[in-house]
């Protein structure tokens, strides 16, 4: 029979037993945020303008030294892309901003950063590079 003590126990328990830990968010792929034929971007990446995600790919080398950007690709990129004119550049990429400076990180080496996603035309003002997919307020590892 279920006493007084048991009950109030239970009680204060039930919303702590209710509460799951959310799951490990599964990184997305950089290329999940554009579209899979055409140019453009995903319906995915509309729908998370503003919303803290985590995206994997590798990081191309560094536009210049103690930088708070660098860019993130889907496949390891050996050399600037900036820098040899015959280096194709990837339609799809995300810019980067670190809330520190980037540490480089060997460019076939996968990492996994996280920051609020934000589109539309940017020119950063530091290096002039372009980008219509960002993520800002990032950490990386």
């Amino acid at each position: 029979m279920p006493t007084r003590r048991r009950l109030i126990a239970s009680a204060l328990a039930t919303p702590f037993l209710a509460t799951r830990l959310p799951a490990a968010a599964t990184p997305l792929k950089v290329r999940d945020l554009y579209q899979r034929r055409g140019d453009g971007l995903s319906d995915l990446a509309r729908d998370s303008v503003g919303q803290r995600l985590v995206v994997e790919g590798f990081m191309a080398p560094p536009l210049k030294a103690d930088s708070h950007f660098f860019v993130l690709t889907k496949m390891p990129m050996a050399v600037c892309p900036f820098c040899e004119t015959e280096a194709e550049w990837p339609d799809d990429i995300v810019a980067v901003y670190a809330k520190r400076v980037v540490d480089v990180v060997p460019f076939n080496v996968k990492i996994v950063t996280r920051g609020v996603l934000e589109l539309g035309a940017y020119k950063d003002p530091e290096t002039g590079f372009l980008s219509l997919v960002r993520l800002a307020d990032a950490s990386y590892d």
